[in-house]
């Protein structure tokens, strides 16, 4: 007569469908804007790269924004831990440490993007991905 799903199961459940669900978003929206972003400049001819200050700049920008990720993941990664001290019940703590995987997993997909989406142009063609290098190291 016994429930093989307790609560707690279903609230675990739950919590880690967010996550998928963000991955998904973020998957799908990177995808729609290479083809939006791209697909106008591919017309063109390659007039990203014989811009003067054009692929430094995009560059620039990348990197800013993986910096200020990285930076963002130490503060939320140090404010979660600080917060486990004080925190009593196992089910705040629980809900800390998927926020703090939460924020190592996009991170992590910050990193990789830049890397990935340079290979993916340079593959398909795509003049962005002759010019401009979005590795962040």
């Amino acid at each position: 007569m016994s429930d093989s799903h307790s609560p707690t199961d279903a609230r675990s459940a739950d919590q880690q469908r967010p996550s998928q669900s963000i991955l998904r978003h973020v998957a799908i929206g990177s995808i729609l804007f290479t083809i939006a972003a791209v697909q106008p400049v591919a017309a063109q001819d390659s007039v990203v790269c014989s811009a003067e200050k054009l692929p430094r700049m995009v560059e620039g920008f990348f990197q800013i924004t993986t910096t200020l990720g990285f930076i963002g993941l130490a503060v939320i990664w140090q404010a979660d831990s600080l917060a486990e001290i004080f925190t009593a019940s196992p089910e705040q703590k629980k809900r800390l440490k998927v926020h703090k995987r939460a924020a190592l997993k996009s991170a992590l997909i910050l990193a990789v993007l830049g890397p990935l989406y340079s290979v993916v142009a340079s593959i398909m063609g795509l003049p962005l991905g002759d010019c401009v290098n979005l590795t962040p190291w």
